[in-house]
């Protein structure tokens, strides 16, 4: 759960960087995805690094649609892949 957290707090600072008017819709899609798969089994190992890696991947998809800095993803990168 720790993990998910530090993953959720990063995806919030990276919504920060978008364009003020998209960061509502965006910060609720990750509130909602959060509460969404909150009832995953904390062994599941294999389902967490799924929801993780979507993490990362959706979060490196928006940056790029707004033309953020790359570079700005790869704490979350470091976050979620450990």
């Amino acid at each position: 759960m720790e993990k998910a957290l530090k993953i959720y707090a990063e995806v919030l600072r990276l919504v920060r960087r978008l364009p003020k008017d998209s960061q509502p819709y965006y910060a609720k899609y990750a509130y909602e995805n959060f509460i969404n798969y909150r009832e995953v089994e904390a062994n599941d190992d294999q389902a967490l690094h799924e929801l993780f890696l979507r993490a990362y991947n959706d979060s490196f998809w928006v940056l790029n649609k707004y033309s953020v800095d790359d570079y700005a993803a790869h704490k979350l990168k470091k976050i979620c892949s450990t």
